[in-house]
């Protein structure tokens, strides 16, 4: 896989399809390398006329790590201090517009999962002009009236993971059961070979938090995501224990002619059961948009 200098930084990505087709930027979530976009899924959406890009955000998998940042405080954090985060979605954003530079596109159609809908949001709102249409699942907008995790799955969440491989593995098997689709659980020799391969490829428990930080510094985005201009697709499931399907509604709620698809029975994952249903409104909501001149890959 190649390497593209963005915004500073360097960012590990994949493409899948035709170059001279629409350009679909899939942005993943918290701690998740671009392995989280299920290859699989990738052809799916490229075989429906698109371009499609992967990639790792900064702090995971193979592109660059902030090694010279601050020690997160999440308690500093939680109380307003954000002098212990490196970075916030703000620059995220930007390495995502990064990106696109690097692979001379000059606007996308953009899907985000957890932090990677924040991403895509603020993205939309930071270079408006790069966003053709905007597609935002299991995701929500800072708000604290909104979107809040179960108690549970909080004190899952901050626990350290084990080091070694085997730890490391089992202890997120248990995770992705915990905040999985109820309707839809997972493969778990699957989701073993792809936690196994995250692993083998990177690992790096530091990169969690500073992106962990990097979403408690960023605050509400209600009032920014208001002045988004391009068609919008929001997917929650309404069974998410990490983000409450609330954080969905709220979404849909503040961007102007959102569409809002609650999903009974999933979870805070992407079940291979719901890839045709995500796909269809995935396509169908950049449909709506169009396709400029340059919006194609170079």
């Amino acid at each position: 896989m190649p390497l593209a200098p963005a915004n500073g930084i360097e960012l590990e990505y994949e493409t899948f399809g035709d170059s001279s087709q629409p350009a679909m930027l899939l942005i993943m979530g918290l701690g998740v390398q671009l392995l989280g976009w299920d290859e699989r899924f990738c052809r799916m959406l490229a075989d429906r006329g698109y371009f499609v890009i992967r990639y790792d955000n900064r702090d995971i998998g193979l592109s660059s790590k902030i090694e010279d940042g601050p020690v997160p405080d999440p308690l500093q954090l939680m109380a307003g201090d954000r002098s212990s985060a490196s970075y916030t979605l703000d620059d995220l954003a930007d390495d995502a517009a990064g990106l696109l530079d690097a692979l001379g596109i000059d606007a996308a159609h953009v899907v985000g999962a957890s932090m990677g809908g924040m991403i895509g949001q603020t993205l939309a709102c930071r270079h408006p002009e790069r966003v053709l249409s905007l597609t935002s699942i299991m995701s929500s907008t800072g708000s604290q009236k909104a979107g809040q995790p179960k108690p549970e799955v909080i004190a899952a969440l901050i626990t350290p993971l084990p080091g070694d491989r085997e730890g490391y593995v089992g202890a997120l098997v248990n995770m992705w059961k915990l905040i999985g689709s109820p309707a839809y659980p997972p493969d778990e020799a699957e989701l073993r070979e792809v936690l196994g391969a995250s692993y083998d490829r990177s690992h790096y428990p530091a990169g969690f938090l500073r992106q962990l930080a990097a979403i408690m510094a960023s605050g509400d985005r209600t009032s920014a995501i208001c002045n988004i201009g391009a068609p919008t697709l929001v997917i929650h499931g309404e069974d998410d224990p990490l983000i409450a399907v609330s954080g969905g509604d709220a979404t849909a709620a503040a961007i102007p002619g959102a569409k809002l698809v609650r999903i009974p029975g999933m979870g805070h994952d992407l079940p291979p059961a719901l890839w045709p249903q995500f796909i269809d409104a995935i396509v169908e909501n950049a449909e709506r948009a169009g396709t400029p001149a340059g919006a194609a890959g170079g």
